[in-house]
Order: structure tokens, then C-alpha cells, then sequence
């Protein structure tokens, strides 16, 4: 490899490198407590703000004080604990502050579940593995609820389809008027059905580099 053909590989990485710590800010713990790792403190707390889906940098270091807090384990933060679940905010994309919140308690049941699933395989006291079994079973109940509400809260700002041209076939049926379709609901306005009044169905309606922040640092520790 010539030198130029070096250099230009040399650039690319650091390219890269550039643009996933960008766009992947990381947590840096010390004995004081914790910090975002960026080179530029302001930088570091705007995109984190981004990547957890915060409206502003008070409620992104809420949130995120409250995610470290989720993952201590033997009194001490898990670090990788940690980095999975920034991770898997950040995968999750939240828009707002709802979601910014509702996603932050997603990732903490997961790692409560897996920890009580660890918990059940390892453990030989039958009264452990008992409890572990039933907090493992009201937590997995507890996450595909959740991610039920984000695809509901997310879907609400759906456009409705008016449908106005219908087709019906022999021994079909078909609803007179505009028919808005949202989500899974299907609503007609001015209905009159072709049949009996008792073959009509109702259709349900689904309702600087700033100092490392201690784990109980108040919002006013870092101004």
C-alpha cells in the first residue's frame, strides 16, 4: 500500500470513527459518578438529548440518571448494562417525551426480566426460583404491553383513508356513504346496510466537559 493510498485509509477510519461517536454518545463513570464521553461537553449533551428523544438537556439527564440507576447491580452501575441500553433507545428512535419515557421503562423491564431469568436458571433454593419465576412471568407480561401502547400512541397520528368507491359481490353486503378507515377501525357515517336491521355488526373502537454528575446530582449540581 502506497503512502498516499495509507493516508486516505487512515482518514476514512477516522471519518467513521468521527461520525459513530457523533452520532453515539457514551457514558464515562469515575468515582464521582458519571458523564457523557464526548470531546465537546456541549455537543455530547445534544446528542444524547437526541438519541434518548428528551425535549431539552434537563429531562435527558433525568432520564438518563434514571437508566444508570436501573442497571446497578451489586450496588455499582453496570457499564455494559448501560451501553446496551442507550443502544437500544437509541434503535427505538423516540419522538417525544412520552415515548422518550415509555421506551426508557421498556429497556429497564427487559433488563429486570433477564436478570430474574438469570436468576431461575442458576439458583438451587426452590423459594428463590419461585419468586424469580413469578417476577420473570409479570415482567415478560409487562414488555409486549408496552410495546403494544408505543404502537398505539404512535399510531395516532395516522391520516384516515376515505374509501368512496365500493365494489360488492353476489350475497355481499355494502355500507352507504364515505368510509373513514384508521388503524384497524372502520367507521361509516350516514350507514344503511343492504339486508336486516339484525345482520348489521358493530365495529369496536380501540380506544465544557462538565464534572462528572453523582447518582443523586440535582438538575441546579450541574449548572
Amino acid at each position: 500500500m502506497t503512502t498516499a493510498a495509507k493516508r486516505d485509509h487512515a482518514t476514512a477510519m477516522t471519518t467513521q470513527t468521527g461520525s459513530r461517536t457523533a452520532g453515539a454518545p457514551r457514558i464515562k463513570f469515575s468515582r464521582r459518578g458519571f458523564s457523557i464521553d464526548h470531546p465537546d461537553p456541549e455537543a455530547g449533551a445534544r446528542l444524547m438529548t437526541e438519541a434518548l428523544g428528551a425535549g431539552d438537556s434537563e429531562a435527558m439527564h433525568g432520564l438518563l440518571r434514571q437508566l444508570v440507576r436501573a442497571s446497578v447491580s451489586g450496588q455499582k452501575p453496570d457499564k455494559t448494562c448501560v451501553a446496551f441500553m442507550l443502544s437500544t433507545v437509541r434503535s427505538i428512535q423516540p419522538r417525544d417525551a412520552i415515548e422518550a419515557m415509555l421506551v426508557a421503562q421498556m429497556v429497564s423491564v427487559h433488563v429486570m426480566a433477564m436478570r430474574c431469568a438469570y436468576r431461575l436458571a442458576s439458583g438451587d433454593d426452590v423459594v428463590a426460583q419461585d419468586s424469580a419465576a413469578r417476577a420473570f412471568a409479570r415482567l415478560a407480561r409487562t414488555f409486549p404491553a408496552q410495546i403494544e401502547a408505543l404502537s398505539r400512541y404512535r399510531s395516532k397520528d395516522e391520516a384516515g383513508i376515505t374509501v368512496k368507491n365500493l365494489s360488492v359481490q353476489d350475497g355481499g353486503r355494502a355500507i352507504v356513504g364515505n368510509v373513514t378507515q384508521h388503524a384497524s377501525v372502520i367507521v361509516g357515517d350516514k350507514t344503511a346496510a343492504i339486508g336486516p336491521p339484525d345482520a348489521l355488526m358493530a365495529v369496536p373502537l380501540e380506544v465544557g466537559e462538565r464534572e462528572p454528575l453523582p447518582l443523586d446530582a440535582e438538575p441546579a449540581a450541574r449548572a
